[in-house]
């Protein structure tokens, strides 16, 4: 759902305490979702009652599109979730890792990821028919346009829809510099490059006479923000999320186009935690 902003907080080895807490399951699929199946879920927002403890889970107040709102701990919860979606899906707090059954994609979904990734090193005539339509729509690619290379993402998420333990799409940290908005909006200047499309957990201003997708060269290099250390694993790849409706941000798949064609399909940079610490806004950042 739509993101929260905050002026502090303490970062830790999994990330932001709290992101990406709950998720709903698409019940038809057997597999957790998100926007990028459904994305009225952009339109929503959700909030935390109390504050996340270790080994705690808050529930959680969701308000819908139209201002009606309901309770992660409301009897009727997955009812009133399916309803406002049209489809039926139930909401579940993140589960240890060790549940793997609930992390799992469906079999055909596993299957057919996997052999895109390896495909390249297999004759042509042992492709299978419909695997470039599946990703094409996973990640919104118009049949010209290339496919990630899903090669450089964690193993895991092959099988499952997120690192088992958390709902994270692959990294637990996503990072953006308004060096690279203003570099996009320089190739599509029509476009709403607002940070919020994107969804990063950290929004670096970079400073006077840095220019460009400066984030897509530090894979591999570590970022000291305030006292917490990161290091920069791969560049994120983009999907048709950024293009979805948000409050105050009409739907435009320009945005997409726009990526695939002029920042090799990805925009930001994932990384992990190093050395976790406190981060607050306006805390200086360094590359190592």
């Amino acid at each position: 759902m739509s993101g929260q902003l905050l002026e502090k907080c303490d970062v830790g080895i999994l990330g932001l305490p709290g992101d990406r807490g709950w998720a709903l399951r698409e019940e038809e699929t057997n597999e957790i979702t998100n926007a990028k199946r459904i994305p009225l879920l952009m339109q929503w927002t959700a909030r935390y009652r109390g504050e996340w403890e270790s080994g705690t889970i808050p529930h959680v107040d969701i308000t819908f599109h139209d201002g009606t709102t309901t309770g992660s701990d409301e009897t009727d919860v997955n009812e009133t979730l399916s309803r406002a979606l049209g489809k039926t899906v139930s909401f579940w707090p993140v589960q240890p890792p060790t549940h793997k059954a609930h992390y799992r994609r469906s079999p055909i979904a596993s299957r057919l990821t996997h052999f895109k990734v390896v495909r390249d090193r297999l004759p042509l005539m042992l492709r299978l028919p419909g695997i470039d339509a599946r990703l094409r729509e996973t990640f919104s690619r118009e049949p010209d346009e290339p496919l990630p290379d899903l090669s450089l993402l964690p193993p895991e998420i092959l099988e499952f829809t997120s690192p088992p333990g958390t709902y994270f799409d692959a990294f637990p940290i996503h990072l953006l510099t308004t060096a690279s908005l203003r570099a996009m909006a320089s190739f599509n200047a029509t476009a709403a490059w607002d940070v919020r499309r994107f969804r990063p957990n950290f929004l670096i201003e970079t400073a006077a006479g840095i220019e460009g997708l400066v984030e897509a060269g530090w894979c591999g290099r570590h970022l000291r923000i305030g006292e917490l250390e990161l290091k920069c694993e791969v560049a994120t790849v983009r999907c048709g999320m950024t293009t979805q409706a948000q409050a105050g941000l009409p739907k435009d798949s320009s945005i997409l186009r726009s990526i695939v064609k002029n920042a090799r399909e990805n925009l930001g940079v994932y990384a992990t935690v190093t050395r976790p610490g406190r981060v607050a806004h306006s805390d200086s950042v360094k590359l190592l």
